[in-house]
């Protein structure tokens, strides 16, 4: 604040010395105009006023320096930071302030067409991105892009970080959702009662291999290998958890080992599309191909619109994206997060397919399964066709416009996000 006392104390002297001033001014013209004025006198009062100005000027210095230190003016309390070599709390204050930015909207980057400008560059496809500024600490986020070779404690804190990365982004963008539990939830979960397991089934991420493990554990099969495609799906062998009441799903989800495992969005996709469009399938042909060709080629011929046979993946894509779809979703294809609804359920061990043997076996050790009892590998549907990967995903999607992969990936965005998979393409928001 400013010192009034003296303030006013300066201006009691100015008053004082401009009073004295006038004084000597009239005095020196009413001496002229009587004749009386001689030389002496007139060069004492020059040399007298000269003196008076000097004091004054002094004082009005004085009075400017005094103003510049006062605090509450601030001109000299204020750093000024070099535009060249910003401190290091400044680098860090901006940094801060550009990754809240960045994480501060839960809409899909579609509707941000400057989300991720700043961002690096997109890490290959089925590789876990990195989770920023969430609070999860640094030796979760380094556990989380170690290589699927790694000890059991390392798996465990892998899993850990999972775990905390899903509990963050359901706080962050799912917070609002009702916590009730509902038949409708656990419709796709899978119930192994003597192992306490229960297993969300993810379809094209390993689900028919891991109903066989379920079939194994139960003592309904001896061995993995002997169980047919058509066994594992023919809802007869394992129960799923909506069909029991609901003091027994209760029972179930807060006493069991609840899992399940997730695959790289579009990489899961374009294996759907690979298995049910490409090779010959009558259900999907019929429920889903007649209905696409139907409305998205241009010039049907009339076998296809019989058959349903030969969509392409372009066509899908659209019937993907469509939000009038001439015929509803699929399993197959729909979110991952739809399908295990990972913010009201909360799971005890989150695994990837693309480290299925590793992270399954270590599950089957956690509960303690038979040590003969390993996950199977092999490819039960379409044995020939090669596995579904990131090459040939890039393949696929080179197909369509980049507006389109833009679109497929913000269908898929809260995939992304939760399960922590990077972006497939580098020109992606």
């Amino acid at each position: 604040m400013v010192d009034l006392g003296a303030f006013l104390r300066i201006y009691h002297i100015r008053a004082l010395l401009c009073s004295i001033m006038v004084w000597m001014k009239v005095k020196t013209t009413m001496d002229s105009l009587h004749g009386q004025a001689r030389r002496m006198p007139c060069f004492f009062w020059f040399v007298l006023l000269f003196g008076i100005g000097g004091l004054l000027l002094f004082i009005h210095q004085e009075d400017l320096s005094e103003m510049v230190q006062l605090p509450g003016l601030g001109i000299r309390n204020i750093p000024q930071p070099s535009r060249q070599n910003p401190s290091p709390q400044d680098q860090e204050k901006k940094k801060s302030d550009n990754d809240q930015a960045a994480e501060a909207s839960p809409i899909s980057p579609m509707q941000l067409p400057n989300f991720e400008k700043n961002k690096q560059k997109a890490t290959p496809i089925s590789q876990e991105q990195d989770i920023g500024s969430l609070q999860t600490t640094k030796k979760q986020r380094q556990l989380l892009k170690t290589s699927p070779n790694e000890s059991r404690e390392k798996l465990q804190s892998i899993m850990d970080a999972r775990k905390q990365l899903m509990k963050e982004m359901c706080a962050k963008y799912k917070s609002s959702i009702s916590k009730t539990i509902t038949p409708e939830h656990v419709k796709h979960i899978y119930v192994e009662d003597k192992n306490k397991l229960l297993y969300c089934s993810v379809p094209k991420s390993g689900c028919s291999n891991w109903k066989r493990t379920l079939m194994v554990l139960s003592g309904q099969a001896s061995r993995v290998e002997n169980i047919p495609h058509e066994t594992v799906h023919n809802g007869v062998h394992i129960k799923n958890l909506n069909t029991f009441n609901q003091k027994e799903i209760m029972h179930r989800l807060e006493t069991y080992n609840k899992f399940l495992f997730v695959r790289e969005p579009l990489e899961r996709v374009v294996s759907a599309y690979r298995d049910k469009f490409e090779n010959p399938n009558d259900y999907y042909h019929n429920m889903f191909g007649k209905p696409i060709i139907s409305k998205y080629r241009v010039t049907p011929s009339a076998e296809a619109l019989k058959t349903g046979n030969g969509v392409t993946f372009k066509e899908f894509i659209r019937y993907l994206l469509d939000v009038h779809r001439p015929v509803g979703m699929d399993v197959h294809w729909e979110q991952m997060n739809q399908l295990c609804h990972p913010c009201v359920i909360h799971y005890d061990v989150i695994g990837k397919f693309e480290n299925m043997e590793e992270e399954s076996n270590f599950l089957l050790r956690m509960i303690g399964a038979p040590q003969n009892l390993m996950m199977p590998s092999f490819k039960d549907r379409n044995p020939g066709d090669a596995r579904t990967s990131k090459e040939i995903t890039e393949k696929y999607f080179s197909q369509v416009t980049m507006m389109e992969r833009q679109r497929v990936y913000d269908f898929y965005y809260m995939d992304y996000l939760m399960f922590n998979y990077s972006k497939p393409f580098s020109d992606l928001y």
